[in-house]
Order: structure tokens, then sequence, then C-alpha cells
């Protein structure tokens, strides 16, 4: 086997401190008020048609594409369904905070720069925002239903052999079968390593299968595992178990969090209300 080394350790994700949270980028507290749809969709002109009734607001298919392929140039994958309604969500909050600003004459001295009309309209939503009351018991609620945010996952460390030619399942299979018997064939191939990835990790590149496969291998047998795009050479190095958070530890970014959140609901909230007056429409077929 070749000595070639691919290297592929990346640090782990952040948890369980305040410098080292992970947050889904689904739930991060100003999602909602992100201004992709502003400054990314580039959708001045798509609106222009729009503005003959000022309380219609369309979201039609040349946008929706625009949202998608910006997502995509982001991430390099479509969004799944989840993923594409929070955008087109997003998306129309964005246009309802820009019609509000324009309402309220908020674009003077900015009408050409579309975020910024939004950003204004955002500060006076915020201005009748403030964190509710709170008490350890609210607190320790949150922390448990949220306790992904805060629990270390258990961690994998793994190698792959990659073959350069046939990577047909018998061909692995040959190939692990030579690993583990210790005299490995005479053909180019190179290891890559990786280090302490979790669950999550594993499955958003190989599928779950595929690392439930992987996590469940004696450590240190090489074996022959599917994923979706093909058969690979594994072998599970070592575990790291899984380690829960601790409240007391962790009491103050809860709360940050906490707050977050809860302020973050208040904002969707208001926006929701302000959307209650326009017509709004996606792809042609009004929402209710």
């Amino acid at each position: 086997m070749s000595s070639v080394v691919s290297s592929i350790d990346e640090p782990a994700p952040r948890v369980a401190a305040k410098s080292e949270r992970r947050v889904a980028w689904l739930r991060e507290p100003l999602f909602h008020f992100v201004l992709i749809g502003a400054v990314l969709f580039g959708v001045d002109s798509l609106i222009a048609g729009q503005e003959e009734n000022p309380l219609l607001i369309e979201l039609d298919s040349s946008t929706d594409a625009e949202i998608q392929r910006v997502f995509s140039a982001s991430r390099g994958r479509e969004p799944n369904a989840e993923e594409l309604q929070a955008l087109r969500q997003v998306w129309l909050d964005n246009e309802v905070l820009y019609r509000e600003g324009l309402a309220l004459g908020l674009d003077k001295g900015d009408k050409a720069i579309r975020e910024r009309v939004i950003f204004k309209a955002l500060s006076m939503v915020d201005a009748n925002t403030k964190r509710p009351p709170y008490d350890e018991q609210v607190l320790r609620a949150w922390f448990e239903k949220n306790r992904s945010r805060y629990d270390t996952p258990a961690r994998f460390s793994f190698q792959e052999a990659v073959l350069s030619g046939d990577a047909t399942e018998a061909a692995v299979r040959a190939f692990v079968s030579a690993l583990n018997s210790g005299t490995p064939p005479d053909a180019e191939a190179g290891l890559r390593v990786f280090n302490d990835r979790p669950h999550s990790n594993i499955v958003q590149s190989y599928g779950a299968e595929f690392a439930a496969a992987l996590e469940a291998s004696p450590p240190g047998e090489w074996r022959a595992i599917q994923d979706k795009k093909g058969w690979r050479a594994m072998r599970l190095e070592s575990t790291l178990a899984a380690q829960p958070a601790d409240f007391e530890q962790l009491r103050g970014v809860v709360l940050q969090d906490w707050t977050d959140a809860e302020m973050a609901a208040q904002r969707s909230a208001s926006v929701r209300a302000l959307a209650q007056k326009y017509t709004i429409k996606i792809d042609g077929v009004e929402q209710k």
C-alpha cells in the first residue's frame, strides 16, 4: 500500500463551553433576520413588478430558484425540505421588513440600499422586545430540551484505505481481506485518517447505514463498508464515549442561549404580525 497519508484531522465541533457552543444553522437566534434575502438573492429586480400593489408579496419560481442556487453554492448541496422552507421564510420576513421600512419612510437617503432599510425596520421591532422573566426551573427545562447543543457526543477515529483502481464490492472485499492478513496486494492505495469525528459528521459524509456499520466494527479490523457512493475499505481505530454536559458549569451559557432564543421568537412573532396585512403568494399560490 502506498505510503501517502492524507490527514483529515479537523477540529472537533464546538461543544459544552461558551467559546465552544455548537448551534445548528437553522436554530441560530438571528437566523430569520439574516440578510441573505436582501444581500445574496439580488431581489430588487424580481420585486419591481410588485410595486403596483404594495400589499402583495410574491415569492415566484425565479426567486425560489435563486434561493436554492445561493444555498447550493455556499453549502455544496441542495437544501432539504426543512431548509428550503426556512430559507423561504427568511426571504418573506425580510420582504415584510423592507415594505414596512418603506412605509415608515426609513429609506430616506438609503433608497437604493435594501439591506439598510431592513435593518432600520428590524431595529424598530427590536425596540419592543425584552427578555421575559425566568427562574432556575425555566433554565433547567430549556437545558434538558436542548441537551444536544451542550453534550459532547461520542467520537470516532478511523481510517480509509483508498484503492486507485477497481473499487467494486469484490475488489474492496479482497483488498480488505489482504489488509487484515498483513499482506496487502501490490496495488496503489492511499491512507486517509479521520480523528475524533462525531456520529453526525459521519452520517453527513457517508450516510446513516455506513455510520452504523463503521461504529459497530471491531477496532483495528478492516471492513468493506458500502456508503451512498460505493464500497470503501475502512478500519475503526478508537471510540470516545459521549459526555453529558453539566448544567451548573454551563449556566451562564444556557442563560445567554435561552435569552437569544426568546428574543428571536419575539422578533419572529412581531414580523409575522406585520405580515398579516399582506397578501403573500409563493409561486402563484396564496398562503393562508
